[in-house]
């Protein structure tokens, strides 16, 4: 089994700035894409972030220029720092990633979440 945990998540002032970490564990030959997802309270999960494994990026055109997301393949962890942060940005954030757990087959996994509340 493989598992995703969330942490660094927590109580921060608007302009404020956290970092999360997901770190993978289990069963694991490598893992492909990870990514960043939040979700607001009454709102649908949304794309955050997302960073191949040889470290291509992409992010939602709200968080362009204050988050930065990032990975160390060796330590089986995904990061993602947030700056600028604004109350717009409160949400539970969740972790993804495609993991190898062999050579032939791709599953995709979800964290359980860490919460992100920006007080203004």
């Amino acid at each position: 089994q493989v598992q995703l945990v969330e942490s660094g998540g927590g109580l921060v002032q608007a302009g404020g700035s956290l970092r999360l970490s997901c770190v993978a564990s289990g069963s694991i030959l490598s893992i492909n894409a990870m990514g960043w997802y939040r979700q607001a309270p009454g709102k649908q999960r949304e794309l955050v972030a997302t960073i191949t494994r040889a470290g291509t990026t992409n992010y939602a055109d709200s968080v362009k220029g204050r988050f930065t997301i990032s990975r160390d393949n060796a330590k089986r962890t995904g990061y993602l720092q947030m700056n600028s942060l604004k109350p717009d940005d409160t949400a539970v954030y969740y972790c993804n990633a495609d993991v190898r757990p062999t050579t032939w087959e791709t599953v995709n996994y979800w964290g359980r979440g860490t919460q992100v509340t920006v007080s203004s």
